[in-house]
């Protein structure tokens, strides 16, 4: 029997992690070209458009379907009959098999991970540690599944021990309406129910690799109790409205998976982990002889032609903007904003405002007042490009900073998903603006930016500010000057439970 090399295992989880950065799995691109076509909602409409373009340019581009290339998940199966010929343990095969993916140079992707998590949190530089989780079975091959998952996503992941009469439905039911928009919906939302603490948490992110299947199970018909609930929720989750991106809309979820594990009769651990609108995984198999793992190309034919609706999209000019004009636009509005914009996330907020305290002003005579800030943090550009992928990040993590950034004199923020309300009074206090770009559309935002140049805090890398050049960049007005926020009349105007 021929062994499974050392160099074929790193190797295949390189090109894992590199063919899932810009491929989304076939079976999803399907679901959201349905929920594009049955889409009613002219905002959602519009944010599925970009994601469906986004996805197919990525197909095409071989760049990041988002710019939160996220952290790297493995579940691995060894077979006890296989002859694994490594030098090291199988982890750190899989882990250098990992930074070789992330720090290929003509594919840069985001390296999101840090070390000494309660402590000095330190990048570290190639996205390794993965999260692995390492089984076995009696045969004499590896069976391996690769997923990528960005923050945003992971953030919303809920856990519980309900009591046994409890209802798993009304658990579930209830933290998605409180999950909000920072998940980056349309996705798939995976559940595990039962074994323990942990063990239901493993279930909820293994269920989120199967294939998205709810239209089979809809036309056969349930026939168990999972089953069952699994419909359920999917058709209830969007009866309630909350749309692509929060906009309000007819899809939420694109598909709801349930596994379960017998448990303590006087428990019923359950756990629930969403899956983005930048859905990211592959499993494959490897055989001794057979070489590294090698994946197909989709079908390109699977991603339609769109174009966005011009007609009814605002063009913006950022330089005419004041704040005293800026009540012109309403909750709702589709604008293409042109111009200069700054970025910063959450470690720049944190040190403006330890300037601002200071009484210091920023480094390189940096000036935010009468700025639009982006919520971003890129990927490293190649060849030619200006930025890499720069979709937006969760803007709530920056709620804490508004009060001090509307001090300075900000005019307005981009991002995506909703605001707190806090947040919201003092942008209508201050006649600012919210903008959400989408989520899931990196590559196609990164297009829009024709300059980017480092403005401060260079060392922070993506945490750094910059300032981009746009032309033409797509976002959507979230709270207006008046403080109405289209994720609150948006899902109100869709709900139907």
């Amino acid at each position: 029997m021929s062994a499974i090399k050392e160099q074929d295992i790193i190797d295949s989880i390189a090109d894992a992690c590199q063919y899932i950065s810009y491929f989304h799995p076939e079976d999803f691109v399907k679901s959201i070209v349905e929920a594009y076509e049955n889409e009613q909602s002219e905002a959602a409409k519009n944010a599925l458009g970009q994601i469906l373009i986004n996805s197919k340019m990525c197909a095409l581009g071989h760049r990041p379907l988002c710019q939160d290339t996220g952290s790297v998940n493995i579940f691995v199966r060894v077979g006890l009959k296989a002859d694994l010929e490594i030098t090291k343990e199988l982890v750190d095969v899989l882990n250098e098999g990992v930074a070789k993916g992330y720090t290929n140079p003509d594919n840069t992707l985001r390296y999101s991970v840090v070390s000494d998590p309660a402590g000095d949190r330190t990048n570290t530089k190639d996205n390794t540690p993965a999260v692995i989780h390492v089984s076995v079975d009696n045969s004499d091959e590896i069976d391996i599944t690769v997923a990528a998952k960005g923050g945003g996503s992971e953030n919303k992941s809920k856990f519980a021990v309900l009591n046994p009469s409890d209802s798993v439905y009304d658990w579930v039911m209830a933290n998605v309406r409180e999950m909000g928009a920072g998940w980056c919906p349309p996705g798939i939302l995976g559940i595990g129910i039962g074994g323990n603490p942990e063990k239901s948490m493993l279930l909820a992110k293994e269920s989120l690799m199967g294939h998205v299947d709810i239209h089979e199970l809809k036309a056969r018909g349930p026939q168990n109790a999972l089953e069952e609930l699994r419909l359920r929720l999917y058709t209830d989750i969007n009866k309630i409205g909350i749309g692509a991106q929060g906009l309000g809309g007819l899809t939420t979820v694109v598909d709801v998976k349930i596994l379960d594990y017998p448990c303590h009769a006087a428990s019923l651990p359950v756990a629930m982990i969403p899956n983005c609108a930048a859905t990211r995984h592959i499993h494959f198999k490897l055989k001794g002889g057979e070489g590294a793992a090698k994946f197909a190309k989709p079908d390109l034919s699977i991603w339609p032609d769109i174009e966005l609706p011009l007609d009814s999209i605002k063009k913006v000019n950022i330089e005419d903007l004041t704040k005293e004009n800026l009540s012109q636009f309403k909750s709702g509005d589709t604008l293409l904003l042109t111009g200069k914009i700054l970025t910063a996330r959450d470690a720049a907020h944190k040190k403006i405002v330890e300037y601002k305290n200071a009484g210091k002003p920023l480094p390189n005579g940096v000036d935010l007042k009468d700025r639009f800030i982006y919520y971003v943090g890129p990927v490293d550009p190649v060849r030619d490009e200006k930025v890499g992928p720069a979709g937006p990040t969760t803007s709530t993590r920056m709620d804490k900073f508004t009060k001090d950034m509307m001090e300075i004199g900000i005019m307005g923020m981009i991002g995506k998903a909703e605001r707190k309300q806090p947040t919201i009074d003092l942008i209508k206090e201050y006649k600012s603006m919210y903008l959400i770009a989408t989520g899931g559309a990196a590559y196609l935002i990164s297009q829009s930016i024709k300059d980017a140049k480092v403005l401060a805090f260079e060392e922070m890398g993506m945490e750094a500010i910059y300032e981009f050049d746009v032309v033409d960049m797509p976002v959507t007005v979230a709270v207006d000057t008046e403080g109405v926020s289209i994720h609150t009349t948006g899902p109100a105007k869709w709900r139907t439970i």
